[in-house]
């Protein structure tokens, strides 16, 4: 069982090995997953942040990306709570 909310620090990656990170947390979520909360940070994680709208916001998992609560974060809502 996953958790309600995966977090997944994405610091020091590059666009393809990030890629590859929030898909294996995307495939390990499960019916009890609504978030993943993308930490990427603020200064050299704004290409990151780019990455992640372009690539999911049409991924059948998600429904919407947010900002999360500081510059240097994303979520991606799996469902609703």
């Amino acid at each position: 069982m996953a958790a309600p909310i995966i977090n997944v620090d994405l610091h020091g990656l590059y666009r393809d090995e990030a890629i590859k990170v929030i898909d294996k947390a995307l495939k390990n979520a499960d019916e009890s997953t609504y978030q993943i909360k993308l930490i990427h940070g603020y200064n050299r994680g704004t290409s990151l942040k780019n990455m992640i709208i372009e690539e999911y916001r049409y991924h059948p998992k998600v429904r919407r990306i947010e900002p999360g609560d500081n510059l240097g974060t994303t979520i991606l809502v799996l469902r609703e709570l």
